[in-house]
């Protein structure tokens, strides 16, 4: 279960991390996948997120000076993983960025009526006062859209501009493929439907 899993006050369990991605939403943007789902949902992109063992345990203050430090980053985007499963940390981590000038979007397994209702998750409201942009609802494998133009993964999920200003950035998509070379070789693939994989030589 969540609550069995202790990660410390101040910190974020995360399974990975990127700069400047083009295909994560609107700009160039760092995205944090988190680690821990309890969807489990048939054709999930990142199995590797369900578990809440702790993974990369990072503090709010390093990240959001990591985030922050690379001038390139018009905003973050917290992908999973379920990031609503650490709403605190990330509304925490929202409100840092964002006093630098950054925008946030996050993608959810929830819908919006479900963040915004009695059982949504421990800091669901404060993390969404943070948001920009919130793609929500579960990943659908038979609604599938494998189109290089869609915003979204399958037709259920839709794009909540909580943030009116973003409406005309149209300007990312699901179905793209990125690849990012870390200093120490390994190759980070993101965007393929919000997937993320890891490989090296």
């Amino acid at each position: 279960m969540v609550q069995d899993i202790k990660i410390p006050a101040g910190h974020l369990n995360i399974m990975g991390y990127v700069d400047e991605s083009e295909v994560n939403g609107p700009g160039k943007r760092a995205v944090v996948w988190v680690q821990g789902c309890l969807r489990e949902c048939p054709g999930c992109f990142n199995p590797s997120s369900w578990s809440f063992e702790p993974n990369q345990v990072v503090s709010i203050e390093d990240l959001a000076e990591r985030i922050t430090s690379n001038s390139n980053n018009e905003g973050v985007t917290f992908s999973g993983g379920e990031p609503f499963w650490q709403a605190p940390a990330l509304a925490e981590l929202g409100r840092r960025v964002k006093a630098k000038g950054l925008s946030v979007m996050s993608f959810s397994g929830f819908t919006l009526d479900e963040l915004q209702g009695e059982k949504a998750p421990p800091g669901a409201i404060a993390l969404l006062e943070q948001l920009d942009i919130l793609i929500d609802g579960p990943y659908v494998e038979s609604q599938a859209i494998n189109d290089p133009t869609s915003l979204v993964s399958s037709r259920n999920q839709r794009v909540r501009f909580l943030n009116p200003e973003f409406q005309n950035r149209l300007d990312w998509a699901s179905d793209q493929m990125e690849i990012h070379v870390l200093k120490d070789g390994t190759r980070i693939i993101t965007g393929f439907r919000g997937a993320m994989g890891i490989g090296d030589d």
